[in-house]
C-alpha cells in the first residue's frame, strides 16, 4: 500500500495543500483514535497561517472518533509534551512544521505519558489507516474543552532553578515571530515577581505567520545576525533564537558570537551534575571528547546513544538518564517526561552563568580550545555507503577505536571524527574533533573533505 506522502520516519510533514491538507488532517485524528485507543487528547498548534484550519479539521476527526479534545490554543511542540504527561489525556497532538518552509506544515504525535509513538508499528499504522480509511465506526462524539496551561507549564520551568540565586543578566532573546513569544513573557512576568534580576530585550517578539523575517531557524548561518548585533549593540550577556516551535533553543554568547551546540551540551551536563551528582548522561557520537571530560569530571556518567530523538528518548528511559543532548539543539530532560524542550536549556544556562561568575565566552573558550571542532560538514555524494566503505579501508587499521553506533566513529590518539549518512538525503555528515590543536583538527578535515570529494555526485 502506498502510504500518504507527508508521514515521515517520526513525524507528519508535507506541503499545504498537495500533501497535507483538511480532508488529511481529519483521517489523521480518526486514525489516532483507533490506533491509540484514545479517549482524551490534548491538541495544540503553532502560528502558521495553515495551522488553524488543518487543526480544526483534526480536531473534528478526533472527535467523530469519540475522543474528548483538550484545546491548548496556540503552542509550542513542548507545551503539548507537557499537556501528554501533566493530564490525564491517552496522547497529545501539535500541529506544526517547525523550520520547514512556509508552505508547509505537519503533526508531531505523542502517546499518554508524553512517550514518542513507535515509528515501525504505532506510525505506520496510523499511515494505513489514513490511506485506507476503514476506521472503527463510532458512538458519541468527543467533546472540546478549551485548556489554558501555561501556568503550570511555567510553574514546572521554573522548577528547575533556583531562582534566588540567579545575578543580574542583560539577555537578548529573539522568537523568530514564533509560538515562543508568550512563554518568554509568563517566565519573565513570574521571575520578576520572584526578584530575579534578569532583563529581557526582545527581538521578533510577537507571533506571526507571515514570518516577516524568513522561517526562524537559527542553525542556519544566514539566520544568526540579528541576535548578534542585538546583543553587541545593548551589552547583553548573551542572546537566545528559537526555532518556530521552539522545541529548539540556540545560544550567542555576550560578544555576539554563536556557540556551536556540542559546547552546549557540555555546559548543560555540567550544569545538572552539580545539582545531582552520578547521575547518567546520554549523548550522541558525532562529536564526544568534550562533553565526556566534563562529564566524568562532574563525577556522572556517559552513555553513547545512535542520533535523533527517537533513539536519544528511547535509551534516556531504558538509563533513567537525568540529561540527554545532541549538537543539533535538541536537548532531553527526564524530568520533562524524557522530552525535548527549548526553554528548560536557557533556564539552566543562566543558573550555571551565575553560579559560576563567569562570562558566557570564559565557559565555552577553554572548553573550545581543549576540544576544537569541525561543525557538521555535509557532502552530496552519489554513493554515501561507498564513500564511507572507502574511508573505513583507508583509516580503520591505523585506528585506536572504531565505532559503528552511529556511522562510523574512528579515534587516534589526538583526534576523531564520525562520518555519517542523513536518513533523508543522499548527503553525509562529517564531524571531525582534536585533542587542543585546531590546526591538526583542520587539516585532517581537509584530507577527509577531499576523499569524499572523490565520490561526488
Amino acid at each position: 500500500m502506498m502510504l500518504p506522502a507527508c508521514f515521515k520516519a517520526y513525524d507528519i510533514r508535507g506541503r499545504v495543500p498537495d500533501e497535507l491538507d483538511e480532508a488529511m488532517a481529519y483521517r489523521i485524528g480518526r486514525a489516532f483514535v483507533d490506533v491509540m485507543a484514545a479517549r482524551r487528547v490534548a491538541v495544540g498548534g503553532d502560528i502558521r497561517l495553515s495551522t488553524p484550519a488543518l487543526k480544526a479539521a483534526l480536531i473534528r476527526g478526533l472527535q467523530d472518533g469519540g475522543a474528548d479534545v483538550l484545546d491548548l490554543g496556540m503552542t509550542g511542540t513542548e507545551e503539548v509534551y507537557f499537556a501528554a504527561f501533566h493530564l490525564d489525556v491517552d496522547g497529545g497532538i501539535e500541529v506544526t512544521a517547525s523550520h520547514n518552509p512556509i508552505d508547509f506544515n505537519g503533526m508531531k504525535l505523542v502517546a499518554g505519558g508524553a512517550r514518542p509513538l513507535d515509528s515501525d508499528t504505532e506510525l505506520q499504522a496510523i499511515a494505513q489507516l489514513v490511506q485506507s480509511g476503514q476506521f472503527t465506526a463510532a458512538g458519541q462524539p468527543g467533546t472540546v474543552q478549551a485548556v489554558d496551561l501555561l501556568a503550570p507549564y511555567t510553574d514546572h520551568l521554573l522548577g528547575y532553578i533556583a531562582t534566588a540565586q540567579l545575578r543580574p543578566l542583560r539577555i537578548v532573546v529573539n522568537a523568530g515571530n514564533g509560538a515562543a513569544g508568550q512563554v518568554i513573557d509568563a517566565l519573565e512576568t513570574r521571575l520578576c515577581a520572584m526578584g530575579a534580576p534578569l532583563q529581557f530585550i526582545k527581538l521578533n517578539h510577537a507571533p506571526d505567520g507571515h514570518f516577516p523575517k524568513g522561517i526562524p531557524n537559527p542553525l542556519l548561518p544566514e539566520n544568526r545576525a540579528e541576535t548578534a548585533d542585538a546583543v553587541r549593540a545593548h551589552g547583553a550577556d548573551l542572546g537566545i533564537a528559537w526555532d518556530g516551535d521552539f522545541d529548539r533553543c540556540f545560544f550567542f554568547d555576550e560578544q555576539g558570537r554563536f556557540i556551536e551546540g556540542y559546547y552546549v551540551v557540555g555546559l548543560l551536563a555540567e550544569a545538572f551534575l552539580l545539582q545531582q551528582p552520578g547521575q547518567k548522561i546520554i549523548h550522541d557520537p558525532r562529536l564526544t571528547w568534550n562533553t565526556l571530560q566534563l562529564v566524568a569530571a562532574a563525577g556522572g556518567q556517559a552513555i553513547q546513544s545512535k542520533t535523533g530523538h527517537a533513539f536519544i528518548k528511547a535509551r534516556m528511559r531504558e538509563e533513567d538518564a537525568v540529561y540527554g543532548g545532541e549538537m543539533s539543539a535538541h536537548h532531553y530532560f527526564r524530568d520533562f517526561a524524557y522530552c525535548d524542550s527549548g526553554m528548560i536549556p536557557w533556564l539552566l544556562l543562566v543558573q550555571l552563568l551565575s553560579a559560576r561568575g563567569l562570562a558566557l565566552s570564559q565557559l565555552v573558550d577553554a572548553r573550545i580550545a581543549a576540544f576544537p571542532s569541525s561543525g557538521e560538514i555535509n557532502r552530496q555524494i552519489a554513493n554515501p555507503t561507498a564513500a564511507i566503505a572507502n574511508i573505513k579501508a583507508i583509516y580503520a587499521d591505523h585506528a585506536l577505536l572504531m565505532d559503528e553506533t552511529d556511522g562510523l566513529s574512528l579515534e587516534f590518539a589526538e583526534w576523531r571524527f564520525n562520518l555519517r549518512c542523513s536518513n533523508t538525503e543522499a548527503l553525509v555528515r562529517l564531524n571531525v574533533e582534536s585533542r587542543a590543536d585546531i590546526a591538526l583538527m583542520q587539516q585532517q578535515t581537509q584530507v577527509l573533505l577531499a576523499l569524499l570529494d572523490e565520490h561526488h555526485d
